[in-house]
């Protein structure tokens, strides 16, 4: 028999998985409630008769993840976990101190589809979606490990938050709920690559979350070289929707923009860019690109990122460089994974 992953659950879906197997309305909060503790063994449920712990884990189980590898930076403070998921999979995430608080960035899959030639993870291949309660449990884990309350979620980690559409709206509906986490949603980044169906459904649904698309290109043909999702949709399709996104929601959109030396990074290159993000509302981050992945690919100079912020601000946009933080520990996505499973 499957068992139900019981974390992924609702209060009122669990109230309503216990009624199918005549268990007790009021028994499904007393659950709940132990499991948002991070408890991960019916049998530590106490206040639960033991009948109906051993009938528990008969029907459910609870997804947990482990520290495999815990990294310091000695620079920065900022924390890189690699987790060890129930099935064996690995997935990473990282701590980022900032002085309003402490921020996660979290995986929402095993690996990636999308294939962009500058991140290190999409070189792993894809394994599988994570379920809400895995991305749970990667908040919990860290917030056990470092014995403080996170502030703030980025899903900017391992994988494509959109392709794994479904699970990752209920993990946002659970980890921002007042009988959960309580994680606040304008305290909540999602970052994707383009998928442009999801954006105008997320739209939509009007979340107070901050969208991240990661451009990293103002055209069609540098696009396609470095992220195969343009072409399916380009880069024209994919502001459309974020046009749209920003017309719906009245959020701003950050735009990312790895800036790589010889690529993207000329004055043509910033004009166009700031003429096709000026209808948006948005900011553009701008990333010194990660010396990982063997394509040749190398970080622009400070007078190049410069020159970009100039050039952008006479469109009316802002545009800063993203602050590097665990570059001794190698806080890119899918470089710890990477060494320890192919070690």
């Amino acid at each position: 028999m499957e068992k139900t992953d019981i974390k992924s659950l609702d209060l009122t879906e669990l109230t309503e998985s216990f009624k199918a197997q005549g268990i007790e309305k009021y028994r499904a909060k007393q659950v709940f409630d132990w499991l948002n503790k991070g408890t991960l063994s019916f049998d530590n449920m106490l206040n639960l008769p033991k009948d109906l712990r051993n009938k528990l884990s008969e029907k459910y189980f609870i997804p947990s993840c482990s520290i495999e590898i815990k990294r310091v930076s000695k620079l920065d403070g900022t924390i890189k976990y690699l987790y060890k998921l129930y099935d064996g999979e690995y997935i990473e995430a990282v701590i980022m101190k900032y002085h309003h608080g402490i921020s996660i960035c979290i995986s929402s899959q095993v690996g990636c589809k999308m294939g962009c030639k500058f991140c290190a993870t999409g070189k792993g291949g894809f394994k599988r979606n994570l379920l809400p309660s895995e991305m749970l449990a990667e908040i919990e884990t860290a917030e056990k490990d470092i014995g403080e309350r996170i502030s703030n979620i980025v899903l900017m980690g391992m994988g494509e938050p959109l392709d794994n559409f479904e699970n990752v709206m209920k993990f946002l509906k659970l980890v921002s709920s007042e009988e959960g986490m309580n994680k606040g949603m304008r305290h909540i980044s999602l970052s994707t690559c383009g998928i442009v169906d999801k954006i105008y459904t997320l739209a939509d649904m009007k979340l107070q979350l901050t969208l991240s698309v990661s451009l990293h290109a103002p055209n069609d043909e540098i696009r396609n070289q470095t992220m195969p999702v343009n072409k399916k949709w380009n880069v024209s399709e994919l502001l459309e929707a974020c046009k749209y996104y920003g017309k719906v929601t009245g959020r701003r959109i950050s735009f990312e923009y790895a800036v790589i030396s010889g690529v993207n990074d000329s004055d043509e290159c910033a004009h166009e860019l700031g003429r096709k993000l000026k209808p948006i509302l948005g900011h553009v981050n701008l990333i010194p690109v990660n010396d990982v992945t063997d394509t040749g690919y190398k970080k622009s100079s400070q007078k190049r990122h410069q020159s970009i912020i100039n050039i952008l601000s006479r469109y009316g946009i802002t545009a800063t460089v993203r602050r590097t933080l665990g570059a001794d520990i190698e806080a890119a996505c899918g470089q710890l994974k990477g060494k320890h499973t192919n070690s």
